[in-house]
Parts: C-alpha cells; sequence; structure tokens
C-alpha cells in the first residue's frame, strides 16, 4: 500500500495507482476552497509581472506564512489553514484546507482578500474580480520561473490553441468534496461533470479581452476547450451512462495513456511524450510521479482523495462564497443528488458535448435539449438551497448574491458588458 510520497516508494504493480483514491475514503464532509485572482497596475491595468508579485508576497506576515521557493525564486506562502501559490502568469490563488463549515471558509478568505487587496495597494496594484486579463494577453504575460510551468509552455501548444490563454491570463475557483467510498466518488465525479457547465455558466465572467468584447461570456471556459481535449476533456462516456458502471480502475486506465509532459529525476526535470504506462515499464516510476501526473490531468472536475470542482470564473467575493455553498448543499445531500440526476438523466454524452462547446459563448441562453439552461439552473440551486436550509446553519444566505442574477436571467459577465458599453 502506497500512502507517502517519497523517493523511495517505487511503483511496482499497477494496482497501487489506484490507492490514492480508496485512500480518500472517509466519513467527513469538509469542503476545501481554491481562490485565483489576477493583479494588475493600478496606472495602466496591465498584468503585474513576477517580481512585483513577489513584492506582495512579502507583505505577508512572516509570522503566520512560511516561504516557498524553487530555485531561490519565491513561489508562494504556507500556513496551518492553507497555502498562497503563484500561477503561470503571476495569478495568485489560496489554497485553504478543508473546513467544516462555511462560516470557517468564508472567515478566512474574507481576511485573505483584505490582505491581499492592502498589499496590492502598497505596491502600486489592484485586484481584479474577474475570469481573465482584460486587457494583458499571454505576449505580454512571462511566465514565472518554475520549471513545472516551462515544460507545459513547450508541450500544451502541440496539442492545442489556446493553451496560453488559459496558463497565462485566466482565473477560476475550485471547491472540493469528501466521498465515502468508491460508489460515492464516482457518483459524485459523474454527476458534477454532467452539471459543470450548465453551473459554469451563471458564473460567467470574462467577456473582455485585449481591451475589448470577444464574444463569449466565458473567454476563460472556452479557452479551456483548446488546451489538449484528452487531458481536459469529459473523461470518459461511460461517466454519462447510467448503465455502465466507472471504477476507480477505470479513471487509473484513462491517466495511464496519457502523456507525462516531463519526469522529475534527482531536483532536474526531464520532458518526456512517454505515456505513464510505457513509464511504467522501465521500473522507475515512483509514487511522487504519480502524482505530478494527477495533477498534470485537468478536466472540469477532477478526482484526487477527494472531489475537484473546477470550472468556475474568478468573481467577487461574495460570488466565490456562493460556489462551495452551492455545491456543498448538493455534494453532501443524498436525496439532492437523486433529484438532479433524474433531472438529467434523459440528456445524452453527446447533449453535454454540445452544451459544453455552447456555454462559453451564451452562457445561461444556452441549451440543454430544448431548455435553456437558465430553466436548470434555477432548479438546481432551489434544490441546494433546500438542502442548505435543512441543516439549520443559516448557509442558505450565501446562495442570495446567485439568485439576483437567475431572477434578472443575468451573469457577472452581463455586468462588466454593460459597464463597458
Amino acid at each position: 500500500m502506497l500512502l507517502k510520497d517519497n523517493e523511495t516508494d517505487l511503483i511496482f504493480d499497477e494496482k497501487q495507482l489506484a490507492e490514492i483514491f480508496y485512500s480518500g475514503c472517509k466519513t467527513e464532509q469538509k469542503i476545501g476552497v481554491e481562490s485565483e485572482k489576477l493583479l494588475v497596475y493600478k496606472n495602466n491595468n496591465q498584468a503585474v509581472k513576477y517580481d512585483d508579485v513577489v513584492k506582495i508576497l512579502n507583505c505577508f506576515d512572516k509570522n503566520e506564512w512560511q516561504e516557498l521557493y524553487e530555485n531561490n525564486n519565491l513561489m508562494g506562502l504556507k500556513s496551518n489553514f492553507g497555502i498562497i501559490s503563484l500561477e503561470p502568469g503571476s495569478q495568485i490563488e489560496l489554497s485553504l484546507q478543508p473546513f467544516k463549515s462555511l462560516e470557517e471558509i468564508n472567515a478566512k478568505l474574507i481576511e485573505y482578500y483584505a490582505n491581499l487587496d492592502n498589499y496590492a495597494q502598497l505596491n502600486g496594484t489592484k485586484v481584479l474580480n474577474f475570469g481573465i486579463q482584460p486587457i494583458s494577453t499571454y505576449e505580454d504575460i512571462t511566465i514565472i520561473p518554475k520549471k513545472r510551468y516551462e515544460y507545459m509552455t513547450k508541450y500544451l501548444p502541440t496539442k492545442g490553441n489556446e493553451p496560453f490563454v488559459m496558463m497565462r491570463e485566466t482565473a477560476g475557483i475550485q471547491a472540493n468534496f469528501d466521498y465515502k467510498n468508491e460508489d460515492d466518488a464516482i457518483k459524485k465525479l459523474s454527476l458534477a461533470l454532467k452539471m459543470s457547465p450548465i453551473i459554469s455558466a451563471i458564473y460567467s465572467n470574462s467577456p473582455i479581452r485585449k481591451g475589448e468584447l470577444n464574444g463569449y461570456k466565458s473567454f476563460r471556459a472556452n479557452s479551456w476547450l483548446n488546451v489538449d481535449e484528452q487531458r481536459c476533456g469529459y473523461i470518459s462516456k461511460k461517466l454519462f451512462d447510467k448503465n455502465e458502471h466507472f471504477t476507480f480502475k477505470d479513471y487509473v486506465e484513462i491517466l495511464l495513456d496519457i502523456p507525462m509532459i516531463f519526469v522529475q529525476q534527482n531536483n532536474s526535470y526531464i520532458p518526456t511524450t512517454q505515456t505513464f504506462r510505457q513509464y511504467l515499464q522501465t521500473k522507475q516510476a515512483k509514487l511522487s510521479d504519480w502524482m505530478t501526473h494527477l495533477s498534470l490531468y485537468f478536466p472540469d472536475v477532477r478526482l484526487k482523495s477527494y472531489v475537484e470542482i473546477r470550472n468556475h470564473d474568478a468573481q467577487t467575493p461574495l460570488m466565490t462564497f456562493s460556489v462551495p455553498a452551492f455545491w456543498k448543499g448538493i455534494m453532501y445531500n443524498e436525496d439532492a443528488i437523486s433529484e438532479i440526476e433524474k433531472i438529467l438523466s434523459k440528456y445524452t454524452y453527446e447533449d453535454f458535448m454540445e452544451l459544453r462547446e455552447e456555454a462559453p459563448k451564451h452562457a445561461i441562453k444556452s441549451k440543454l435539449g430544448n431548455f435553456e439552461i437558465i430553466d436548470f439552473i434555477k432548479e438546481f440551486f432551489d434544490i441546494s438551497y433546500a438542502s442548505l436550509k435543512s441543516n439549520n446553519m443559516q448557509e442558505e444566505k450565501y446562495l442570495d448574491c446567485v439568485y439576483e442574477y437567475i431572477s434578472l436571467k443575468r451573469t457577472p459577465a452581463d455586468d462588466i458588458i454593460d459597464n463597458f458599453s
């Protein structure tokens, strides 16, 4: 059984690869959140460069935050409740440790956002609540000095047209949830994948690029469609068919046949296009290699030792709080899951594929079958609201800001478009 990520953990049997997923089975119902933010200079709204983001990181309390380096370059900070890291285009991300309540999460996010806003202002910059840089494009944004991103920069353009947009220009929100057992994990993975283009539509928040309207409500979501379909797609058609039985082993089999991009050996990086299955045959593969490989797989919903729901544009703090709240109301309520499964059961894999392509452009006016997805969104939020309310923790209040958009049949992107005009 492999549980520790260290250099001596050689993989000697493919059966060991699923252990990370089995190790995630637990009775807890915690919530994790990852919030990316874009930074721009106050005087011209251009994307902030790496050296100036480092100045912002240096403002955080050294008694609370431990510095994280790669090759003497500051890459982030670590505390007892989370990690602040830098994304390829100097986006700044807070990854919180999982908490039991939304109140705990929001308290940490409020404190972090206040500090980040303050430190950004002190350094002549500001934090944006958008899903994409509104003026600077990837041609203007240099990737941070991190080897992982250097090799992704070389590899991904061979697979898609817009990997640099995704890597350097965009910011999003992720929410993570526990599962009880294998069946529970797959049920949540399948349902969240089906719901992903529907829910991401109401969070559309990236309609401006290069200083002009780009024709999409979420250009960030569109960019993900043009990165690497094998690495960023819908995982498996089996997850959309109620007559199929998808397992952890199936997930492993899919990952085994995806190219690795690079291998880490002796503190250095070696580029490679061999699949993980091929690398296993060298008898050199370690658990750390497998963990890195898992992190380089980018579907909208991802399986680790938890279910990670990834496809939301970055938002204002209030809208950010609503993301984990909405998904908690669904993921931790069996009746809610069953109700939504029933609603979506009539639609096929091809229906969801079509919606996934359409939603970045048309958002809530996109259609699933004969219905605009705003109708599904209203129904799903009602289900989540009732679920949260039944817990008697007043957590349903975090959905109020989204209901304002639902009632007006608008998205945050529409606010940006109106103000731009």
